[in-house]
């Protein structure tokens, strides 16, 4: 199983051993916490051909810690945009791929069916928008939380994996 370090976490490429089911679903998941804006805002995506895991990461979205950009809506665009990135890199643009989040807003902004109007989510609205341009067979989703549960296992653990470099880093 290929690993490479990437940013806050080591992500990991899992081999797939079946092409029965060609879909790809990405699911996405940001948080910010303890405190929300202004908090520490992570990560995480999962990405499934069929059933099987093929890609898990996650890391610190888009926004200094602690600063007022961090929120959990740039931690939600932080994840989709991951997600749209890796697909891409993957070369995936021509397959089936059902792109899943539990935040109504962003699905509903992707959509086009919400207005952007804070500024500093209207540029990783753009960011994201020119991503799904790229692919020709991508369907937008809104799941439940609880569908949404390994997604946000691994923004919980990017969450966690900060605060405890940081601490290490402070008695160090």
């Amino acid at each position: 199983m290929p690993t490479r370090q990437t940013g806050l976490f080591e992500q990991r490429e899992l081999q797939s051993s079946s092409d029965s089911d060609e879909t790809y679903f990405a699911n996405f998941d940001g948080l910010c916490e303890p405190i929300n804006p202004g908090g520490v805002a992570t990560y995480g995506i999962i990405i499934k051909k069929g059933e099987e895991t093929i890609f898990e990461g996650g890391g610190l979205a888009f926004a200094k810690p602690w600063s007022d950009e961090a929120s959990n809506n740039v931690a939600e665009y932080s994840a989709a945009i991951r997600a749209l990135e890796w697909l891409s890199m993957s070369k995936l643009q021509d397959s089936p791929i059902v792109l899943r989040g539990d935040s109504r807003l962003i699905i509903n902004q992707l959509r086009r069916d919400f207005k952007v109007k804070a500024t500093r989510i209207k540029i990783l609205h753009q960011r994201a928008m020119a991503l799904l341009k790229e692919f020709r067979n991508l369907k937008l989703e809104w799941v439940d939380r609880s569908k949404n549960a390994e997604a946000d296992r691994l923004s919980r653990l990017a969450y966690r994996k900060f605060r405890t470099e940081t601490k290490s880093a402070r008695l160090s």
